[in-house]
């Protein structure tokens, strides 16, 4: 694996760098192309849509009006991507309850609404026996559904479903209601199989088939079904080459679909679908309201979209940017004036203020603190892991983590930190969390400013492996030219993309991702591009 992702503790702590500012690349007059690595495949299995997934699927083939049921076979994430998760989760019986409940639901509401019925179904039904109509249903419906053609056997199987259901409930409408949770509740949509099909370009010798092909680009570029045309290009077979796809990933970014994608990654990557769970000590934060981790996640993503969709720049500038995008609410907090009476609307904070990018949003900083308080470990080791793929052990089981409370010479957090320096147990780690989320006290534990704690001023200055920094602000500078920043970036979109931790023949295919993401102005749908077009992303690995 690579070996400075997991360096050890100790040297981490020590190492230093020169300090100078590295100058970002100039935007490249033409964009590198072609296909990024080698056919070097990620282990496989049949990956479990998720939760977000299966809303969004059912969103894309039925109608932004059908209902999904909230209760769903829950996500369970590794290596910090429920899209990992989903590469080893199975379905509980609980689960399968679930799913049978939501698709009879779906189904329902699908039947039940004309415009709806008029989506799914082209023909019109000359009874409650016309086999024909719903094998028509089966055949058109399902390959959308099911994300490949279904076999003469399948959709005899589901037009027989609908025709008994429809005989026994009166009527073709509620038949049909019935195939179409028959689709829903199959493992062909449940899941995203793994066959593969024989490939003397890859290593494992097997490539994904069209079908599958397609399933994984819109997962991935999209975290959604494909549509008809990307369905259209695995029936011709134009999948099978770098050309044929490139074609199809450039069609998928430009296409609004994209910016819903890169929400689920990066909320997936920054674990922001924790929001929805946000709690704070009220009498502590005034300012706390059971929305505001929804409404703080919002301007997270706002920011993200805007800076790779509407502006395509440098991605490590969500980081330093000054731009983001507030509700009257979130403009409190900051101290600015509400661009707007209501809803989200543009602003760029003022020059002088600390607040700077992504470490400036509530979400992060509220999110990775405490109930009733900050938290420089939390917020260190979020910029470790996170940001530059660093990992940090967890704690000894019978190690007390706990700080004493502010004392008269001890007011601040930083004065409390240091029985974490003192203690040999503690230190190796929180040496290199805790300055840099002290470089972060500026912000109380729901992201207000602040300058003083307990009546003590707060001292915000630190190094981030040998780059000093003086604030906030700096302290999101040196992150932003961080060696490992923008590689640690190519990692987490392979990680996501694969759903698979990489093996050790895979880190050379990782180096040229993050190489060509550099080479391109570390253009964030350049690095897209490149994962879903590389020859490993096409690969079939070895079954999990």
């Amino acid at each position: 694996m690579s070996p400075r992702r997991f360096a050890p503790l100790l040297l981490l702590a020590l190492a230093a760098c020169d300090g100078e500012k590295k100058e970002t690349p100039p935007t490249p007059a033409v964009e590198p192309t072609g296909p990024v690595g080698t056919a070097t495949p990620s282990l496989s299995a049949a990956q479990r849509l998720t939760g977000p997934q299966y809303r969004a699927a059912i969103r894309d083939l039925f109608g932004a009006e059908v209902v999904v049921p909230p209760a769903l076979e829950p996500d369970v994430p590794l290596e910090g991507f429920d899209a990992v998760g989903s590469s080893k989760s199975t379905i509980s019986a609980r689960g399968i309850e679930q799913y049978e409940s939501a698709s009879y639901a779906i189904g329902n509401q699908v039947v039940a609404d004309p415009k709806l019925l008029g989506r799914v179904l082209s023909c019109k039904p000359s009874g409650l026996d016309d086999a024909a109509c719903a094998k028509t249903f089966a055949t058109s419906t399902g390959r959308r559904v099911w994300r490949r053609p279904l076999t003469n056997e399948e959709a005899d199987k589901i037009a027989t479903v609908i025709t008994t259901s429809a005989k026994t409930l009166g009527t073709f409408e509620k038949g049909l209601a019935y195939g179409v949770a028959a689709l829903l509740q199959s493992p062909s949509f449940l899941y995203r199989p793994s066959v593969g099909e024989p490939d003397a370009a890859s290593a494992s010798g097997k490539r994904y088939t069209q079908w599958e092909l397609a399933t994984r680009l819109s997962f991935f570029l999209w975290n959604s079904v494909p549509d008809d045309a990307l369905l259209d290009a695995a029936q011709a077979g134009t999948l099978g080459s770098y050309e044929g796809v490139k074609a199809q990933v450039d069609r998928m970014l430009a296409s609004p679909k994209a910016r819903e994608g890169l929400r689920n990654f990066v909320t997936e990557w920054l674990r922001l679908g924790e929001l929805d769970r946000l709690e704070k000590d009220a009498k502590l934060f005034t300012t706390y309201t059971p929305d505001l981790g929804p409404v703080a996640r919002e301007e997270t993503l706002r920011v993200f979209e805007d800076l790779v969709f509407d502006k395509n720049e440098d991605f490590r500038d969500v980081l330093t940017t000054r731009k983001t995008f507030v509700t009257p609410k979130l403009a409190s907090m900051y101290q600015i004036a509400a661009p707007s009476p209501t809803g989200f609307a543009a602003v760029e904070l003022p020059a002088d203020s600390p607040r700077r990018g992504l470490l400036g949003h509530v979400s992060i900083l509220a999110l990775y603190a405490h109930p009733t308080s900050s938290s420089a470990t939390l917020r260190g080791k979020f910029v470790r892991e996170k940001l530059l793929c660093q990992t940090i052990p967890a704690p000894p089981v019978n190690v007390n983590t706990a700080l004493p409370e502010p004392t008269a010479t001890a007011k601040t957090l930083r004065d409390r930190v240091q029985i974490h320096f003192q203690n040999p147990t503690c230190a190796a780690c929180h040496k290199i969390m805790d300055p840099i989320g002290l470089g972060l006290e500026q912000f109380d534990g729901i992201g207000r400013l602040r300058s003083k704690e307990n009546g003590a001023v707060i001292d915000p200055t630190g190094q981030l492996d040998g780059v000093e920094f003086a604030g906030p602000a700096t302290l999101a500078a040196a992150i932003h030219d961080h060696r490992d920043f923008a590689p640690c970036i190519a990692r987490k979109v392979y990680l996501y993309a694969t759903g698979f931790a990489p093996q050790e023949a895979e880190e050379a295919t990782i180096t040229a991702l993050s190489e060509r993401f550099a080479a391109a102005g570390y253009r964030m749908k350049s690095l897209l591009a490149a994962m879903a077009t590389s020859p490993s992303f096409r690969a079939l690995g070895a079954p999990h």
